[in-house]
């Protein structure tokens, strides 16, 4: 009996040993559940040119929008798990979307292979230089003195949204949020002084803030940043309990084989090590952060919790 399961074992082994060898055979493609222009589309664009170079198949990326990225994100969880189908995954589209809309259709925990953790990005407060503030403490007293009268936008259910409830709760200020459709939009309408302030990723908004088109206050990850030595962090400012970094990863179908998603995040993990992606990602705003398959699918499970906690003290939910 024992030689018999040794020889099944063996056969199995063999036979995930040989697919990983045959897979790729054609085209993958990237589902990005936002829309094209923004950090985690330019994200997706990155891995499709550059994975190639080692899978010898080309890699298209497909942009599927809408309702937090829940759509893009059933679909996947629905594709056949063959490898050739995988989601540029967020902390918004898994960890809060998941929770916020009732016919998401998935769950991250068992829904998905997760199969790499690309970039973890900080998320900067920042406020059009027209107001008249420039500290979290000053923007703090401007809004008690003015309740009402302020304004952020975000996408409904992503990182920042999350960010801006969490910071009214903590600060016991009334801030208006303006829900878009892109993050792109609310930026823009910063720089436009149509919004006052806004909570937006390192990736996303740092052009602006280096070039002065916005002010920022302080940013939400732990420690200060090289980019921005300057800028002090939340806690920093006297702001405890506000949401960690947002963050992408590679996910694909429950199912897919394990050795397909042992050799894409050997693939993936390699070229986060490589200097030419980390400059570009430093470029953008994100720091790399090379896990195991293992590693990335129990961060999702915690990320989902401390999620749920942000959801939970907002009281955010989706009609």
């Amino acid at each position: 009996m024992i030689k018999v399961l040794l020889l099944c074992l063996s056969a199995m082994l063999a036979s995930g040993t040989a697919l990983a060898q045959a897979w790729p055979s054609k085209q993958l493609r990237i589902i990005v559940p936002f829309t094209p222009g923004g950090f985690n589309d330019t994200l997706a664009r990155i891995l499709a040119a550059e994975l190639p170079k080692t899978l010898g198949q080309p890699v298209v990326v497909e942009n599927r929008p809408g309702a937090g990225g829940t759509i893009a994100a059933k679909a996947v969880a629905g594709a056949v798990p063959d490898g050739y189908t995988i989601m540029l995954a967020t902390s918004g589209s898994l960890a809060i979307s998941s929770q916020l809309y009732k016919t998401a259709g998935y769950d991250p925990r068992t829904s998905f292979a997760a199969i790499a953790l690309i970039s973890s990005t900080p998320q900067i407060l920042a406020v059009t230089p027209q107001l008249p503030v420039h500290s979290v403490a000053e923007l703090v007293a401007y809004a008690k003195a003015n309740p009402g009268k302020l304004n952020y936008g975000a996408s409904t259910g992503t990182p920042p949204h999350l960010h801006g409830e969490m910071f009214k709760v903590l600060t016991g200020t009334d801030i208006v949020f303006v829900p878009y459709r892109s993050a792109n939009k609310a930026t823009i309408d910063v720089l436009a002084g149509q919004l006052q302030l806004t909570f937006e990723g390192t990736t996303g908004i740092m052009p602006y803030l280096l070039s002065g088109k916005v002010r920022p206050l302080a940013i939400s990850n732990p420690e200060r940043i090289p980019e921005l030595p300057n800028l002090p962090t939340m806690i920093e400012s006297g702001l405890h309990g506000m949401p960690s970094n947002a963050w992408q990863g590679i996910v694909a179908p429950a199912g897919t084989p394990p050795a397909i998603v042992e050799k894409l995040n050997t693939v993936i993990n390699e070229e986060l090590r490589s200097p030419e992606l980390m400059a570009k990602l430093a470029k953008l705003g994100g720091s790399p952060k090379p896990l195991t398959p293992q590693e990335f699918s129990a961060f999702i499970a915690a990320e989902m919790t401390r999620w749920a906690v942000v959801i939970k003290a907002t009281g955010v939910h989706v009609d």
